[in-house]
């Protein structure tokens, strides 16, 4: 995804009907030659609350250790149950709190129960930073917070959300489609057309830190493309830092191919190269909140071309994650067009290249 594209020509309704119902029928039938999947997941006991070897059984204490690939501080309660995982180099955190089921019955049976609950240090994370005044006033001000977090906001966006609007009546939050139709009638072309970033659902100017201005095309009002919708989330609702593109401001740059390739976070898996190959041997360092990059389509060669948030794991034990897709027309953990499964061998599993934590 690079720049706006200019407005294309409008063609007949039935020539879009017929482009509409060509380019749906292909992709479907090309994804959903999947091979069975064989779940690669192996849960290494980060996020299971097993009790680490030396955390405290003294009532009233907690204690930190540290892990490796990637480095990172885990805090655990007198229970020895986890309190936090913090990353090396990442803002988001995954805090353990209430148990919250995520659902999207309209498009998938996937159900993902977690007391996993993400949120935005004011900080990049470093060994040590348990100590800072910074950390234990955020700390005091969340450990126990139910304010919407990363995922509450992420399904804010899903088939059939209802509208918020903020004190100005402007609508940030509700039902997101993917973008408009492509109507150029080019022969393979997309179902629906990239490029909606936040400000093209919000409707409304947005002015970067780099001095550069989104501008809302109204075609895409409603509409977050995959990397869109990540910005949206992290970016205009969290305030993590946003670029203005791939090459301009300092942040989350603005295509799937520029946030995997950018030093932002922490690199939890690597990316190699885009080729089948180059397919991540093991995913158990992936947890809540990792943003994982696919390459989908061999007409952007080199680049990667799709960006999603893993959620957790579903009831079935398979590692889920939500993004914004052109066919079901917005963000979903849905079936359609592949399901959202980050392990075994179906679509998305066999075309996850590399994954990071902001």
């Amino acid at each position: 995804m690079a720049g706006k594209k200019k407005s294309q020509p409008v063609v007949s309704g039935l020539v879009v009907l017929a482009l509409v119902a060509t380019s749906g029928y292909l992709t479907l039938e090309l994804r959903k030659q999947e091979m069975p999947g064989v779940t690669e997941v192996r849960n290494v006991g980060v996020l299971d609350g097993g009790k680490a070897s030396g955390a405290s059984d003294d009532k009233g204490e907690a204690a930190w250790s540290r892990l490796e690939n990637p480095a990172r501080s885990v805090l655990r309660g007198s229970d020895g149950q986890i309190k936090a995982v913090l990353t090396d180099g990442a803002r988001l955190a995954t805090l353990t709190g209430p148990a919250r089921t995520f659902t999207e019955p309209a498009s998938t049976s996937s159900k993902v129960s977690t007391t996993d609950w993400v949120r935005l240090m004011p900080e990049p994370w470093k060994k040590g930073a348990e100590k800072q005044k910074w950390f234990k006033d955020w700390y005091a001000e969340y450990e126990d917070s139910k304010e919407d977090d990363l995922f509450a906001i992420s399904f804010q966006y899903v088939a059939g959300a209802p509208q918020k609007k903020d004190e100005q009546g402007v609508a940030y939050a509700g039902d997101a489609n993917f973008g408009p139709l492509n109507t150029t009638g080019a022969e393979g072309g997309d179902l629906r057309l990239e490029q909606s970033d936040f400000y093209d659902y919000l409707g409304l100017p947005y002015p970067f830190r780099d001095g550069q201005t989104g501008s809302p095309e109204s075609m895409r009002a409603k509409s977050l493309d995959c990397s869109g919708f990540v910005r949206m989330v992290l970016g205009y609702r969290t305030r993590y830092p946003l670029m203005s593109s791939d090459t301009s401001g300092d942040g989350l740059p603005r295509t799937a191919n520029g946030m995997a390739r950018s030093d932002e976070g922490a690199d939890v898996l690597p990316l190699t190269g885009v080729t089948a190959d180059d397919r991540p041997s093991a995913i158990d360092q992936l947890q809540p909140g990792d943003l994982v990059f696919f390459k989908l389509d061999a007409r952007t060669k080199d680049r990667l071309d799709h960006v999603g948030i893993v959620l957790g794991y579903d009831t079935e034990g398979h590692l889920i994650f939500i993004s914004s897709r052109e066919e079901i027309n917005g963000p979903t953990i849905g079936d359609v067009g592949g399901v959202s499964r980050l392990d075994g061998n179906g679509y998305y599993a066999k075309t996850l290249r590399s994954a990071k934590r902001l």
